[in-house]
């Protein structure tokens, strides 16, 4: 299942508009902020296939009756990029318990770059309702290694990928290789460059989120 956000006219556009704006991009907080922002409405849109349970709710002047969910949510994302949409799915389950994974591209003389996973952080995954949040699904390559080092710590019920801008190649890829993942994404474009940036895409948004860097 594929959730593309901007298939559908909504605020969001804003936010996306604004991710992709070269002059915007200027402003690191505002980039985090909108960032931010599509997880926390990716994350709402998520909610709505969740287990729900009717529970009375005592109010001041009576009981209500309100329909909860019931479901154990972890928040996964890959460092440092995947943070402030972690935050804003974060936001949404304020009660969620959460997974961090270290992965990184170690970039070679000839152009050529591979992915390494050096750390993952994360609580038993058995019967959980699993979200990892991503701004970027280039290649696939990262989110699917991000999904095999998650598998040692247990099975979810369901799996949920949420990307800010995602290429063709890198959705067919995660498709391909996960085809239970459920995928909620921003934006879709067509192009990859020869270095795997999506295009038009945004740039990179660890950097525009957090600053240049040092690279081996």
């Amino acid at each position: 299942m594929i959730y593309n956000l901007s298939e559908n006219n909504s605020i969001a556009n804003k936010f996306i508009a604004e991710l992709r704006d070269v002059n915007i991009q200027k402003d690191g907080m505002r980039f985090r902020r909108n960032l931010e922002r599509v997880g926390e409405v990716l994350a709402y849109e998520i909610s709505k296939t969740l287990t729900y349970e009717t529970k009375e709710v005592e109010t001041p002047l009576g009981i209500a009756s309100v329909a909860l969910p019931t479901d154990r949510i972890v928040l996964g994302t890959i460092l440092r990029a995947g943070l402030p949409m972690h935050h804003g799915a974060l936001n949404i389950f304020d009660d969620a318990e959460n997974a961090f994974i270290s992965a990184y591209r170690m970039h070679h003389k000839d152009g050529t770059f591979e992915i390494n996973v050096e750390y993952t952080s994360c609580p038993n995954l058995d019967d959980c309702v699993l979200i990892i949040c991503d701004p970027m699904l280039a290649t696939g390559a990262s989110m699917n290694l991000a999904i095999e080092s998650l598998k040692q710590f247990g099975i979810p019920k369901a799996t949920h990928l949420i990307t800010a801008v995602a290429s063709t190649n890198g959705i067919n890829h995660i498709r391909r290789l996960n085809p239970n993942v459920k995928l909620w994404i921003g934006a879709q474009d067509e192009e990859l460059t020869a270095k795997s940036y999506i295009v038009p895409g945004l740039g990179d948004a660890g950097d525009l989120s957090y600053g240049s860097k040092m690279q081996d």
